[in-house]
């Protein structure tokens, strides 16, 4: 681990886009300087005056040097940057006059037309002088006459002083004094000493020169201002300090002031003659004790006095760059000083400068200043000993892509040599971020669900991205879980865990950002702009630059709390649950490493730490996240039952699957589900049954037989053989008798009651089928407590049935409507008096044949019925007919037919109406708006029977009569009905006892109109003990319903209000009083012998507008 002695080379940063430069004149000439000028002119520094109030920054500036051509001027318009020339040089060797007039002056006026006609006014004529054809001319005026004619020729006082244009006279004679006193503008010290690196001049002459340069302009301020004026114009003079600075610091590297051992022979010689080029101090100065001269020379003269004056220089600079808040130039000086102490072997004073320096670059992420800081940092932590600190340093490095592969693989040598060597001796752990070491990338679980029974086992691998340069050997890879239960979690089936996981079992992992304070690369994007500044006189461009918009987020101040090179506190976690993989070599680039682990106890594990071991190094995650966790669950056994389809239909065989979840019970040879039977329902036994055996991911582990044995009144399942934790699935037929619900005798709907078993009709408006229960009781072998579920049957058929008439003849209408999905043959129906009444007989109207019933459609079954007593007894009929699906034409099992039940009573016709219209006297047709007679006749065909013996029925000395009420309707508003549309009648209770009613209606149509429909009902009178419970469906109109007090005198003239009527005052007199009860008679007690009769109606004569009814 032993460091090299020598010191690391200044890091040399290339442009990308340079600024060009002009070059006009004596090309020879140019071109014999122009390697030494593309050499030295990166290596000065040069400050930078910013706009907007931005503090000046000391940068390093390359140049393109391009022949002068007219094209390369900017035309007017143009902004671009990248092809702009910046300044223009005429170059130049003439030291004759005579030539100068000839040739000379006539170019350089050229030159200068062009310049100014595209408005270029940064330029700059270098007069070079040659000693030795100074020595062949006698003609030749004093060194400065070319010089200043030039000047006195071109740079006039018009000049504008911001763009004054500069001659530079430089001399080659190495034996003439080279610092020669000067009275050059501070601002433009740069400039010149490039040049004058353009001629020969001895190493650390021109850093003498500047050095002089920036003390004597600072002495000269010093002596013409006050202390507030300089103070309150630091930020002005801040950077001559430290560029006076900058130079001594090389003046020492160069005579070897600085390094440990102290100058040698030939460093002394190189001093002695720096010092002899200085020449003789001016009179002006010599009598000052602190003049520049003297700093120099006492500064030259010894390594104490170097040290003294370069300390000096410096703190005062970076107090000068703290005091205006230049803290990042203060800190570049400070890196000076950092490497001024590492070369006189004083680390503990050079760590605190490197690490202000590392800050300042981290927090405005500049990457290669960065790696060139920490690499000196490394050099100085190994040499104070700071193994941690060194360590960390390294591994930072040694994932670093900005240096060589082999400076890499040597700091990732220095952490395996410190690890292999610390093997043997135990000691302290030394824990490291793993942000530099390695990246985690993804984490993948299996199952991929992430969910495990008490006893399973699961897989983690997790993606590490080695960012070494070389395979490390690591003894031991581990992952630290951190175990929990909630309250209830035992409750939590497998079920429910997979419902709350991520399908794929894949989890990635953002890239691990180092503790530091954000980099350049997660700054907001830079907002430039072009800005340019042209004279308000002429229009010529005076600046061009680039202006940021955003730059108060880009410069915004970072906490400082986390932005040193130092360890970042990274804890080792010593839990008791540790997923351990030993032995692993980390290639550079990914790695798959694979975890697994048994679960023992039901819970969550959440991945909290990973953690690679190598000796007594240990590169730490401290935190996974997002959260990686999985499930462990304790499940008890469970049955679960459920159809196949959509819907069971009742009648036919139907599937029902068996789910068994074994959970933490494991099925033996022997153990069986016991059913008990249902009466109403059947489960089907086949020898064909099968079982599948799955395990908790639902991969199919294995198939076996199911034998089935039924007896009375138990139904045993053998279950195979089956560890915990996984499923048994098979599947049962099931049959339900395919009965329907029983209904009332006057109804034609359904109604409900309760005969053999409990039906539960879910009919809606007639479109949804009944449905039954049947709970069926199963015993298991994991519990003492029976399992109770309930299989509902939908029944595929809805049926109703009518009683028809035909003036006494009566027909049994039964209607069978498919209200399922599926196709059926019907077969063999038949009808039968379950009353066993041999009064009763049926006699079938259907054909023989077996009939087809689609979804949704219906088929009627007719019966004539008849009797040989009167009256005819009640019908308790039984329909039955045999169906199967139409799709499976042979079935295993016979099927039972299906049956429907119901009962009808008081069937017999007692009354015949008959209605008849005639047209007007002297007419033959009825005509549309002409009143026409109605003749309603109500005629009793029996004499008095037990059905009449009610409220309504009256007995006189010859017979006994029954009050009725009539009431003519149309409701397909064909004909009006004028006058009173209905009343009650006092009719005999004899046979052919006819009562008439006469009334007009007038036709509203043209056309064959049918007869206006005539209804019949019982009327109770209001002293019936029933005329207090009123049933709104019996009613025609409750609120125009009133009672006329001469009802038994005058019941032909007694009336209900028709709906057109006006109410009679008498209304309003019973109020609040019992009111009479209108009693509809049952089905088939009235025929209506005129119902589909049709009268023609012919128009009106001066009819305009002919409306025909066409029924």
């Amino acid at each position: 681990m032993d460091a090299p002695e020598e010191s690391l080379p200044p890091v040399i940063y290339t442009m990308e886009n340079k600024p060009i430069v002009t070059c006009a004149g004596d090309q020879n000439l140019f071109t014999s300087i122009y390697p030494t000028l593309s050499q030295q002119l990166p290596r000065e520094p040069m400050e930078w005056r910013r706009s907007y109030g931005r503090a000046p920054k000391m940068i390093h500036l390359e140049s393109n040097f391009v022949q002068f051509k007219e094209e390369l001027l900017p035309k007017e318009g143009n902004k671009a940057l990248l092809t702009f020339p910046f300044l223009h040089i005429y170059w130049t060797e003439c030291c004759d006059t005579e030539v100068y007039k000839a040739t000379v002056k006539d170019d350089l006026t050229k030159w200068q037309n062009v310049l100014k006609a595209h408005s270029s006014v940064d330029w700059l004529i270098v007069v070079v002088e040659n000693d030795a054809k100074k020595k062949n001319k006698t003609n030749i005026l004093p060194r400065t006459s070319i010089v200043d004619k030039i000047r006195n020729d071109f740079c006039n006082k018009q000049s504008d002083r911001r763009n004054l244009p500069l001659c530079l006279r430089c001399c080659s004679s190495s034996k003439m004094p080279w610092c020669s006193t000067t009275s050059w503008t501070p601002c433009f010290l740069s400039m010149w000493s490039t040049l004058v690196l353009a001629v020969s001049v001895p190493p650390g002459a021109l850093d003498c020169w500047v050095f002089l340069s920036c003390l004597e302009v600072l002495q000269r301020i010093e002596g013409c201002c006050d202390r507030a004026q300089i103070d309150s114009n630091i930020a002005h003079t801040v950077g001559l300090w430290s560029y006076a600075t900058e130079k001594l610091k090389s003046l020492g590297y160069l005579c070897g002031l600085v390094s440990e051992k102290g100058p040698n022979s030939e460093d002394l010689n190189r001093t002695v003659d720096l010092l002899a080029g200085l020449g003789a101090e001016r009179p002006e100065t010599a009598n000052t004790a602190q003049s520049p001269y003297k700093k120099l020379k006492e500064a030259l003269s010894s390594v104490e006095a170097f040290e003294k004056h370069y300390l000096d220089l410096s703190h005062a600079t970076i107090e000068m760059y703290t005091s205006i808040g230049r803290v990042r130039s203060a800190k570049f000086v400070g890196k000076d000083l950092a490497e001024f102490y590492m070369r006189k072997k004083s680390p503990q004073k050079a760590e605190i400068y490197l690490q202000g320096a590392l800050k300042n670059y981290l927090a405005e992420g500049w990457a290669l200043p960065i790696t060139h800081t920490r690499k000196q940092l490394a050099e100085c932590q190994k040499h104070l000993g700071q193994i941690e600190n060194y360590l960390q340093t390294s591994s930072l490095l040694a994932s670093d892509r900005h240096l060589t592969e082999e400076e890499r693989k040597h700091f990732c040598q220095e952490i395996l040599n410190f690890a292999s060597g610390q093997a043997d001796s135990p000691g302290h752990k030394v824990v490291l971020p793993m942000h530099s070491f390695a990246h985690l990338r993804d984490l993948r679980f299996t199952p991929s669900n992430a969910v495990i029974h008490v006893g399973g086992v699961l897989s983690v691998e997790i993606t590490v991205c080695s960012q070494m340069p070389v395979p490390v050997h690591m003894e031991q890879i581990a992952i630290s879980v951190h175990f929990s239960i909630e309250k209830n979690s035992y409750r939590k089936t497998a079920e429910w865990l997979t419902k709350h996981k991520t399908s794929n079992g894949i989890i990635n992992f953002p890239v691990e950002t180092s503790p530091f304070p954000v980099s350049q690369n997660s700054l907001p994007a830079l907002e430039l702009y072009e800005m340019f500044e042209r004279s308000p006189s002429d229009n010529s461009l005076n600046t061009t630059g680039i202006i940021c918009k955003n730059v108060h987020m880009l410069l915004r101040r970072q906490e400082s709390s986390a932005a040193l090179d130092t360890p970042s506190g990274v804890a080792l976690e010593d839990g008791a649950q540790v997923l351990k993989c030993g032995g692993v070599t980390l290639e550079p680039g990914a790695n798959a490493i694979t975890f697994r682990t048994q679960a023992k106890e039901p819970g969550t594990y959440t991945l909290r730490q990973l953690s690679a071991s190598a000796g007594p190094v240990c590169f730490v995650l401290p935190h996974l996240y997002p959260l990686a966790q999985y499930d462990v669950y304790s499940q008890e056994p469970q049955l679960h039952v459920e159809p196949l389809a959509d819907s069971l239909l009742a009648g036919i065989p139907q599937k029902v699957k068996f789910t068994v979840t074994t959970g933490h019970y494991t099925v033996k040879n022997g153990d069986s589900l016991q059913l008990s039977n249902v009466e109403a329902m059947l489960i089907l036994c086949h020898a064909e049954n099968r079982a599948v055996i799955y395990s908790n991911t639902r991969e199919k582990a294995s198939e076996a037989s199911l034998r089935v044995q039924s007896s009375d009144k138990v139904t045993s399942i053998s279950l195979p053989a089956t560890p915990a934790y996984h499923m048994i699935e098979f599947e049962l037929e099931v049959l339900s008798l395919p009965s329907a619900p029983a209904t009332g005798g006057e109804s034609n709907m359904l109604g409900m009651t309760e005969a053999q078993r409990k039906h539960k009709d879910t009919q809606k408006a007639g479109h949804c089928m009944a449905t039954m229960d049947h709970k069926v009781s199963i015993e298991c072998p994991w519990s003492i407590y029976s399992t109770v579920i309930a299989l509902t049957f939908s029944v595929p058929f809805r049926t109703t049935h009518a009683v028809l008439s035909a003036g006494t003849r009566k027909y049994i209408q039964v209607c069978v409507q498919n209200l399922s999905e599926l196709d059926f043959h019907l077969s063999d129906g038949d009808l039968v008096d379950t009353g066993d009444s041999t009064d009763l007989q049926l006699l079938p109207l259907n054909t023989k044949s077996q009939q087809h019933i689609c979804s949704q459609q219906s088929v009627f079954f007719v019966w004539e019925l008849t009797w040989t007593r009167e009256p005819p007894p009640s019908l308790r009929g039984q329909f039955s007919v045999g169906f199967h699906p139409a799709s499976e034409e042979r079935l295993s099992i016979s099927l039972k037919p299906y049956t429907y039940e119901f009962q009808v009573e008081n069937f017999f016709t007692l009354y015949n109406v008959q209605a008849a219209i005639s047209p007007p006297a002297g007419t033959d047709l009825c005509r549309t708006g002409s009143l026409c007679a109605l003749e309603v006749s109500i005629t009793r065909l029996s004499d008095l029977l037990e059905v009449d013996k009610d409220e309504a029925l009256t007995e006189s000395d010859e017979y006994f009569s029954t009050k009725l009420m009539y009431e003519v309707v149309d409701n397909s508003s064909n004909w009006a009905v004028c006058g009173k549309s209905s009343g009650v009648i006092s009719m005999p209770v004899v046979a052919q006892a006819t009562h008439r009613v006469h009334m007009e209606v007038m036709p509203l149509f043209a056309g064959y109109l049918p007869l206006p429909d005539v209804r019949l009902f019982k009327y109770l009178p209001h002293h019936s003990a029933h005329s207090s419970q009123l049933d709104a469906d019996s009613w025609i109109e409750n609120d125009s319903l009133s009672v006329d007090k001469h009802v038994d005198d005058q019941p032909d003239s007694s009336s209900i209000k028709s709906r057109g009527s006006v109410h009679s005052a008498a209304s309003s007199e019973h109020k609040g009083l019992p009111m009479p009860r209108l009693q509809a008679l049952p089905p088939g007690q009235v025929f209506n012998s005129s119902t589909g009769m049709q009268i023609l109606v012919i128009p009106s004569k001066d009819d305009h507008v002919l409306e025909v009814s066409v029924t």
